[in-house]
């Protein structure tokens, strides 16, 4: 079974991470969860990463995030990045978004873990047919909402005075 492999840089990161693993049950899909510092403990990154069989990886990471890069050094498969706010959120966001030319790393927006499994989700579903159903069912059932909640809007404005 395809699987997904969230790496978070601390313990800290976890309330992110329970969002992608929020979504990643919702559609099914079997996951793998740890902790592993791109500074403090390089060497369990890449056993981590070159000893896993999941399809794709989600790390999240504040400060510095290299982790997301430091995981994409290591593999060939796709890596998204979610950047974990805190004092400095650009030096995140920037740090994942701006990776050097052949060592790609998807970014997402901060504390965005359930975009981040939303998107390994719509990675692992091009292979999977039954999972591509599940996230197109979900899209008409979020562009439904909107036009119930447009029809709501414009009866409580006919009843404004």
């Amino acid at each position: 079974m395809s699987k997904v492999f969230i790496i978070t840089g601390s313990k800290s990161d976890f309330p992110v991470a329970e969002k992608a693993i929020k979504v990643l049950k919702k559609y099914g899909v079997a996951y793998d969860i740890a902790v592993a510092s791109a500074h403090r403990t390089p060497a369990r990154v890449e056993k981590l990463v070159t000893g896993s069989d999941a399809d794709v990886f989600i790390s999240v990471a504040g400060l510095s995030a290299a982790l997301p890069g430091v995981i994409a050094s290591f593999t060939v498969k796709p890596v998204i990045g979610v950047p974990a706010s805190g004092a400095l959120n650009y030096d995140a966001l920037l740090s994942i978004v701006q990776m050097p030319p052949g060592i790609p790393v998807a970014c997402v927006g901060m504390d965005r873990g359930d975009n981040a499994a939303t998107l390994a989700v719509e990675i692992l579903a091009l292979s999977d047919p039954a999972l591509a159903q599940k996230l197109k069912d979900d899209r008409e059932a979020m562009a439904a909402k909107v036009e119930r909640d447009s029809e709501a809007v414009a009866e409580e404005a006919r009843k404004v005075e």
